[in-house]
């Protein structure tokens, strides 16, 4: 384990004690309760774009019009059309710690919004395949950005008793573009003008204008405020959104001192360039690992399949009605996203190794039976193997959303110092975009090549994804984000931050919150 860390020391858990102890619920607090709903349409609505695509494009396979205006693209030029929205999105991810570091979490999802919009306006208007293409990797390098940037705001801005569970709402919220995406298609795939794909093609905007027409209302990760050294507006967001539980003011300037203390032993031990990082020493290899492994898990697992290749799926088993097409993946992704919201809810009150075992393990039986019923189908000439088939496909969604779904980014933002939260969930990014590339360029080939048997290498690769998440992921439930931010950096480490953490409450706070501040001193409790 010395190339990738040892094992994990926690920090100082006085923030944590604090907030635990804090028994007033969110709604109940005013400015809490309006950050939370303004993190609605610019955070969360970040990925209903992501859903939106992945649904769309699912979709449009099933609708003439769409087919017929492409020339009924064969396996291969499908796989082309899927992919380049992960090609647009691979070359994108060198950017995006630059562009986060200097713009700030907020604008650069405004910089990516607009992209978007671009991207969905060109798709709309496309009068050939190549323009089509052209807008597909417009959009893919566009929804990185938001991405990574939506997903640390919501753990940077969030309150620790709720973090988590933003986190995982965040992922959630895909389905909420992929079951419009799905109903608009349903709505217009019997349309004989090419508006039955141009119409679903232009409500792709629809995310990207929820965030840009709220973002002035949402404030800037303090993190990122203390980084650029404007502690007072740091210290302004965080007395305005976190001091309204109990003992709130003493929480706040706790958790100021800490991220104060905090960045600047990040800063301390940051390479000069920026992507060094990565191999910077054992700690840093542990997590940029760990970040390749869940982006690659969360497309690796066998959803790919579902989300882009339903009518081939269905097409197996002898079910080929468009219409029926249609109505499997608008409800399955209705139920995706009913037992996705609750599982989000739910799944970060638990340790994150258990759920991602669930997770995994759940999944690994799934796919085993999905496979047993489609080898009888085809080998029995069985219509009534359709039927399992279409029930395990049902039963996948709340295994995987368990882990995959509602734990990725919180998982990911846990793990990461400030400093390096863009790059790993770049990193995480990264790997996500070369699965779903190679997923929807192979998945068809192979499925037209090998029919159900594809689905035997899906089983093997699950054990790999069990053994992996139970000797690799270390533990990191109910810990606030800088409690977290050197646990594979050793006692050492943590010690030198808690040290410094009365000195900033000392000193830097009275430089920053006046008199008040300089009248009052938080205790430091052994």
């Amino acid at each position: 384990m010395a190339i990738i860390g040892g094992k994990e020391e926690l920090g100082d858990p006085r923030l944590t004690r604090i907030a635990q102890a804090d028994d007033i619920p969110w709604y109940q607090k005013p400015n809490l309760r309006l950050l939370y709903l303004i993190m609605i349409p610019t955070c969360l609505g970040v990925e209903w774009t992501s859903g939106f695509d992945s649904s769309m494009m699912n979709s449009l396979q099933a609708v003439k019009s769409w087919t017929d205006y492409f020339d009924n693209p064969t396996s291969s030029r499908l796989g082309l059309l899927n992919a380049m929205y992960s090609l647009g999105a691979l070359m994108s991810i060198p950017f995006i710690p630059y562009l986060s570091s200097h713009l700030g979490r907020r604008r650069t999802i405004l910089c990516a919004s607009y992209l978007m919009i671009f991207g969905a306006a060109l798709q709309t208007a496309s009068v050939n395949s190549d323009m089509f293409l052209a807008s597909r990797w417009v959009l893919g390098f566009g929804i990185p950005f938001a991405i990574v940037n939506a997903s640390s705001l919501i753990g940077e801005l969030s309150y620790a008793k709720e973090r988590a569970i933003g986190t995982s709402l965040f992922n959630a919220s895909w389905f909420v573009g992929a079951i419009i995406a799905a109903g608009t298609t349903y709505g217009t795939f019997q349309m004989e003008s090419t508006w039955a794909w141009r119409l679903p093609s232009l409500l792709q905007i629809v995310p990207s204008m929820f965030q840009i027409g709220f973002m002035h209302w949402l404030p800037e990760s303090p993190r990122w405020l203390i980084s650029k050294d404007r502690g007072e507006e740091a210290l302004s967001v965080l007395r305005r959104y976190h001091s309204e539980g109990k003992d709130g003011e003493e929480f706040v300037r706790l958790e100021f001192a800490l991220i104060q203390s905090t960045l600047a032993m990040e800063r301390e031990l940051a390479s000069k360039w920026m992507w060094g990082d990565v191999v910077r020493d054992a700690a840093m290899r542990r997590r940029f690992l760990i970040a390749a492994v869940v982006g690659f898990f969360t497309q690796w697992s066998g959803n790919g399949l579902l989300s882009f290749y339903m009518k081939k799926i269905l097409g197996l088993v002898g079910i080929t009605d468009n219409r029926t097409v249609q109505k499997v993946i608008l409800s399955n992704t209705c139920w995706g996203f009913i037992n996705a919201v609750p599982i989000a809810l739910i799944a970060p009150r638990f340790p994150r190794r258990t759920m991602f075992l669930t997770c995994t393990i759940g999944t690994a039986v799934v796919y085993t039976v999905w496979t047993v019923a489609s080898a009888r189908s085809a080998i029995e000439n069985s219509a009534a193997a359709s039927i399992p088939v279409l029930v395990f496909i049902y039963v996948y969604s709340p295994f995987y959303n368990i882990g995959w779904n509602a734990l990725a980014y919180t998982y990911m933002v846990e793990i990461f110092p400030y400093e390096q939260r863009s790059k790993g969930i770049a990193v995480e990014q990264l790997t996500v975009r070369f699965a779903v590339f190679f997923n929807t360029y192979v998945n068809p080939i192979a499925l037209d090549a090998i029919g159900w048997k594809y689905y035997i290498v899906y089983c093997v690769w699950i054990l790999v994804e069990i053994a992996t998440v139970y000797l690799l992921f270390p533990e990191t439930h109910n810990r606030t984000l800088e409690e977290l931010s050197f646990m594979f950096e050793g006692k050492e480490a943590q010690d030198k931050v808690a040290k410094n953490v009365d000195k900033v409450l000392e000193v830097e706070l009275a430089n920053v919150g006046g008199t008040e501040t300089k009248e009052t001193t938080v205790e430091h409790k052994a």
